[in-house]
């Protein structure tokens, strides 16, 4: 999923941020010959994601420095687990250090999140989504962090999926014009991709399920019990979605529903990071 041209090019653009002219804290006072050693400790459990960006970041540094990984990607970690060491020039570690964490820690905390929302839905039919509720320019991290964590890329931008929201609905005259218009739109431009409409009541659904045309359809905001009647009322015709405020409390009712899918935009928009740490040894 994290095309390496992008991936060479985010840590380039990282790197000239972070270090810019120069590390004047190490260069002052660290011989440029100095070869030494570091280990990523974990500071709480979680799963780890985003062993090979961090190796990337350091290879980027300077190739010469060597890691030893102690787990893989995806393994559940413990608070004083060594994940992997780091060996080479002391310079090139210290400029690393930082950009490594903090695509480490985040990408560890999102796939921690996602692995624990799944453990609460376990048993049952209905997969875990992402959304694009990501930062800026992170989402090809952030997104990946979700599949190490057990779950779903809902679509990865604007271009691989119609997702009609409730804007679309109504500035293009409600329910019926915004499938017609979908569809006419895939087929003039010689399209292949789904149509998953967003419905805010039951009466949007209704009018869904009179037209078709879609693969998908969302319960946007609806409680648990009006979910349970949506799920009745599309009896298999289309898949399923729910979305909007589920939280660790209400997922495993709202999977209990029935429905084929959970979206949940705080996988990725205000996730705690995973405590990490690089300490020299």
């Amino acid at each position: 999923m994290i095309d390496r041209e992008f991936l060479d090019s985010f840590i380039a653009q990282a790197l000239a941020e972070d270090v810019g002219p120069g590390d004047h804290s190490s260069n002052c006072s660290i011989p440029a010959e100095a070869q030494g050693s570091m280990k990523l400790i974990a500071k709480e459990r979680g799963v780890i994601a985003g062993l090979e960006v961090a190796n990337a970041v350091f290879q980027k540094v300077d190739a010469s420095i060597g890691i030893e990984f102690k787990c893989k990607e995806g393994a559940f970690i413990n608070t004083g687990d060594v994940i992997f060491t780091l060996n080479g020039p002391v310079r090139g570690l210290l400029q690393g250090e930082r950009l490594a964490l903090n695509l480490l820690q985040r990408m560890s905390g999102i796939a921690t999140k996602t692995h624990d929302l799944n453990v609460l839905i376990a048993g049952t039919k209905a997969k875990l989504l992402d959304t694009r509720k990501t930062t800026p320019n992170l989402r090809p991290f952030e997104k990946y962090a979700v599949t190490v964590g057990g779950g779903l890329n809902h679509r990865m931008g604007l271009y691989d999926m119609i997702m009609l929201k409730d804007n679309h609905v109504d500035f293009a005259g409600g329910i019926k014009n915004a499938i017609d218009k979908a569809n006419e739109y895939l087929k003039e431009n010689n399209l292949d991709i789904p149509i998953e409409i967003e419905t805010r009541n039951l009466d949007e659904l209704l009018q869904v399920i009179e037209r078709g045309g879609v693969q998908r359809v969302m319960f946007d905001n609806y409680s648990v019990e009006k979910t349970v009647k949506a799920v009745s009322m599309v009896n298999g015709k289309f898949e399923t979605e729910s979305s909007g405020g589920i939280t660790e409390n209400t997922i495993r009712a709202y999977a209990e529903t029935g429905v084929d899918y959970i979206s949940v935009g705080a996988l990725t928009h205000s996730v705690k990071s995973l405590d990490l740490s690089l300490k020299a040894f």
